[in-house]
C-alpha cells in the first residue's frame, strides 16, 4: 500500500470583488453554453446537461483512453514544460540543467543499450517492489516518527480481478494480451543476448511466470477488503513477524531481508525494530504460493517485473511489443509523443526543480493569498455545517471543530524553490549526474535515488513542513498523516479559477474542491485520524455508530450507479465511498460559503447571452469542471481500480442528495435529480 494521501481532479480560486460586464464575462458565457446540452432537462440527467456539448465536440485522442477537462489542463501544463526544458539559459542553476539534461537523455532514442548489463545492475534497493511491498512512512499512530511497512505488492495488470476469468470479456481480452506481451519481451530479450532456445520454452516459462503472478494476486486482499486503516495497522517486532510469517518451506529471514534494503542508506536495526504490517492476509497465504513454484520461475518473474516497468526507457522494439497489451488495456491505438513521456519523467522524478521552471514560466504569486483566504472561508463553512447534523453529538462535534480548523495548508509551491539565494533546491539533487546520452543509466541512477530518499528518513523526525506532491501538477491532496491540504500550482488555472471569474464560477470549482479535500478528513479513512495526524480515536460510540449508518447510505447509492461503458459493472460503493463522502461534503460546504459571499457583498451580475443566476452557474461550473469521456477499456479498468466514481457520477451523486440544487433549478420531487432517499453524511 503506497503512503497514505488523497487524489482529486480539481482547484482554482475566486475574486474578491464583483466583476464589471466585459470580454472575459463573454467568454464565459460561450464556454458554458458550448459545454451544454440544454436539449435535455437540468432534473432528468444534469451530468448531460451540462456536459452534452463538451462530449460532442471533444473526441477522445488516439493516443489516451481518457480525455476530460482535467486532461486537457494537464496536456497543457506539458506543453509549458516541454518548452521550458528545451531552451537553454547561461542563468540556469544546478537543478534546473539537471532536469534539461535529463529530459535530453530521454529524448535520444539512438543509443544502444545491453540488456544483460543494465539487468546485473538492478537491486532490491533500485525502488521496485515484487513479491513484497516494503517502504518507510509516518506511523499512522505516532505522526513525529518514521516507521517501516510491510505490505501487499502491486500486479503486472491494473488489479487482481483481471487474473480471474469471470466472463467479463474486456478483462479475458487484456489478459491474453497481457500474455503475450510477456512472451513477446521475452523473445526480444533472449534474442538481444545472442541465445538459442526452443520457442515452445519461452512461452511455456512466459506461462508459468503468469501463473506465479495469478497466485500472487489471488493471495492479495482485495480494494474492497482494505478500507479500514484500523484494521490493516498491525506494529509488531521482526522477530514477531519472523515468528508469524515463514512465506517459504524453507523459511524467510526477515531480518535479512529488511538489513538488505536498509545497507544501501547505512541504517542499522535496532535489536527489536518494530515494523507496521498492513498485510497479515497476504503473508499467511504466500507460503503455499511460493511453495508451488520453482526457482527458475521466480527469477523469471523478478526479471519480468524489472523489465515491465523499464519499457520506456528501453528500444524501440520493446515499446512495439507493448502498443499491443495497452491497446487491449486502455483501447489506445497510438503511443504517446516521445516528448509527453520525457516530460512526465521529469516531472515525476524531479519534482521541485520541475515545479520552480514553471512557476518561474506561468504562475500569479498573488493566487497563494486569494487561496489562503477562500480555505478559510470553507474551513468557516465545514464548521457552521456541524450545527445542521443531528446524528453526532456536541463532544464529536467539538473534536471535529478542532481538527478542521487545524487543518495545515500548503499553496502553489514551496517558496524556497524560487528563492536565488537558497541552496536547499540544488543540494536536493547535488548526488545526481545526468547525461545527454545515457538515458537508461539515467533512470537507474534515479531509482536509487528515490530508493535512498525514502529509506533513509527512518531514524529521521517527520518534517511537519515537507511538501508531498510537485507545483507543476493539475490536482490537489490530503495528507492525514500530516491533516494537510495541498494546492499545487498546476491545479490554480480556468475553468477553476480566475481572477476575472464571477464568484459562483470559482466556488463552483476550487472551492468545492477545497470543501472536497477538508471533507477527507472526515471520510471513511480520515476520520480515524486526530488533529495532529495520528490515528487515533476521538469519537464517541454513538457518533461513530451513526457515522457508519450514514456512509451506508452512500455505499447503496452509488453502487447502483450501472456504468453501460464499462460493460455494465456497477459502480463499488465500498472503495469509492471516501471520494463519494468527500465530493458531497465539498460541494455543500462550497456553496454555504458562497452564500454566505453573496449576503455580504451582494448578487453577481447575470453573464450576458445565458439565462442563469447565480446559483444556478455555482452549480452548472460545479458539473462542468468534471466533463470528460473514457473508452470502453479503459473505463472497465478503473470502475475495479479507481478509488473516485466515474466522472458523470461524481456530479449525478452530489447532485441527487443536495437540496439547494433542486432548489436552484425548480426540480420537482420525484425527478431523477431530485430522488425521496437522499444520503449526507456532512
Amino acid at each position: 500500500m503506497a503512503p497514505r494521501w488523497w487524489i482529486t481532479f480539481a482547484c482554482s480560486w475566486m475574486r474578491s470583488s464583483t466583476p464589471t460586464p466585459g470580454g472575459s464575462q463573454t467568454q464565459e458565457t460561450a464556454r458554458l453554453l458550448q459545454n451544454m446540452d440544454a436539449t435535455v432537462g437540468a432534473c432528468q440527467n444534469f451530468y448531460q446537461y451540462a456536459c452534452g456539448g463538451w462530449l460532442e465536440r471533444h473526441v477522445i485522442p488516439e493516443t489516451s483512453s481518457r480525455h476530460s477537462v482535467f486532461d486537457i489542463l494537464r496536456d497543457k501544463l506539458e506543453i509549458v514544460l516541454k518548452g521550458v526544458f528545451e531552451t537553454e539559459s547561461d542563468q540556469d542553476r544546478d537543478a534546473f540543467k539537471k532536469a534539461k539534461t535529463l529530459y535530453s537523455s530521454c529524448m535520444n532514442e539512438k543509443q544502444a543499450w545491453s540488456l544483460e548489463d543494465t539487468l546485473a545492475t538492478l537491486n532490491s534497493h533500485y525502488h521496485k517492489k515484487v513479491i513484497l511491498d516494503m517502504y518507510v512512512w509516518t506511523d499512522d499512530r505516532d505522526s513525529r516518527r518514521h516507521i517501516i511497512y510491510i505490505d501487499q505488492p502491486g500486479l503486472g495488470m491494473p488489479s487482481r480481478d483481471y487474473y480471474f476469468n469471470d466472463g467479463n470479456y474486456k478483462r479475458v481480452l487484456s489478459s491474453t494480451a497481457y500474455l503475450q506481451f510477456m512472451v513477446s519481451m521475452a523473445r526480444i530479450a533472449r534474442e538481444a543476448r545472442n541465445l538459442t532456445q526452443e520457442d515452445d520454452r519461452v512461452v511455456e516459462e512466459m506461462v508459468q511466470v503468469l501463473d506465479l503472478e495469478t497466485d500472487i494476486a489471488n493471495a492479495t486482499s482485495p480494494a474492497e477488503e482494505r478500507q479500514d486503516v484500523t484494521i490493516l495497522y498491525n506494529k509488531m517486532t521482526l522477530s514477531k513477524l519472523q515468528e508469524s510469517f515463514n512465506l517459504n518451506v524453507s523459511g524467510f529471514n526477515w531480518t535479512r531481508f529488511v538489513r538488505g534494503v536498509l545497507s544501501s542508506v547505512a541504517v542499522d536495526l535496532q535489536r527489536e525494530e518494530e515494523v507496521v504490517v498492513y498485510s497479515s492476509p497476504y503473508l499467511e497465504k504466500m507460503n503455499n504460493v511460493l511453495s508451488k513454484h520453482t526457482v527458475r520461475t521466480l527469477q523469471n518473474y523478478l526479471t519480468w517485473q524489472l523489465v515491465m516497468e523499464r519499457v520506456s526507457s528501453l528500444s524501440r522494439r520493446f515499446k512495439d511489443a507493448r502498443a499491443q497489451y495497452r491497446k487491449a488495456l486502455y483501447g489506445t491505438t497510438v503511443e504517446e509523443a516521445r516528448w509527453r513521456d520525457c516530460v512526465r519523467y521529469v516531472q515525476g522524478s524531479m519534482e521541485n526543480a520541475v515545479g520552480a521552471l514553471y512557476v518561474r514560466e506561468t504562475f500569479a504569486g498573488e493566487s497563494k493569498r486569494m487561496v489562503s483566504d477562500l480555505i478559510s472561508k470553507i474551513q468557516e463553512a465545514y464548521v457552521e455545517t456541524l450545527e445542521e447534523l443531528n446524528w453526532m453529538d456536541d463532544q464529536s462535534k467539538e473534536k471535529a471543530r478542532e481538527k478542521a480548523m487545524a487543518i495545515k495548508e500548503h499553496i502553489g509551491y514551496p517558496d524556497h524553490i524560487l528563492e536565488e539565494s537558497n541552496l536547499k533546491l540544488d543540494q536536493e539533487y547535488a548526488h545526481l549526474n545526468f547525461s545527454e546520452e545515457n538515458y537508461f543509466e539515467n533512470v537507474l541512477e534515479n531509482l536509487q535515488a528515490e530508493a535512498h530518499k525514502t529509506l533513509k528518513k527512518l531514524r529521521e523526525p517527520v518534517d511537519p513542513d515537507m511538501w508531498i506532491i510537485g507545483a507543476a501538477v493539475v490536482n490537489a491532496f490530503y495528507s492525514p498523516n500530516r491533516n494537510q491540504i495541498v494546492f499545487p500550482a498546476g491545479i490554480l488555472q480556468p475553468p477553476f479559477f480566475s481572477k476575472q471569474q464571477l464568484q459562483a464560477l470559482n466556488f463552483g470549482g476550487i472551492g468545492m474542491v477545497i470543501g472536497h479535500e477538508i471533507t477527507h478528513g472526515f471520510d471513511d479513512n480520515g476520520r480515524n485520524f486526530d488533529k495532529d495526524g495520528n490515528m487515533l480515536n476521538w469519537w464517541s460510540n454513538y457518533s461513530a455508530e451513526h457515522f457508519k449508518d450514514q456512509s451506508q447510505c452512500m455505499v447503496q447509492q452509488y453502487g447502483n450507479f450501472n456504468w453501460k461503458l464499462a460493460g455494465g459493472q456497477n459502480v463499488s460503493g465500498i472503495s469509492t465511498l471516501g471520494e463519494n463522502i468527500a465530493d458531497n461534503g465539498g460541494v455543500r460546504q462550497a456553496y454555504k460559503a458562497y452564500m454566505k459571499w453573496v449576503e455580504r457583498e451582494g448578487e453577481e451580475l447575470r453573464l450576458p447571452g445565458l439565462d442563469m443566476d447565480h446559483k444556478q452557474l455555482f452549480f452548472l461550473n460545479f458539473a462542468q469542471v468534471w466533463c470528460g469521456a473514457y473508452r470502453p477499456e479503459y473505463a472497465s479498468q478503473c470502475i475495479k481500480t479507481d478509488s473516485h466514481s466515474p466522472l458523470e457520477y461524481r456530479v449525478l451523486g452530489s447532485l441527487q442528495n443536495f437540496g439547494a440544487f433542486s432548489d436552484a433549478f425548480q426540480c420537482k420531487p420525484g425527478t431523477p435529480m431530485n430522488p425521496e432517499i437522499k444520503c449526507r453524511v456532512w
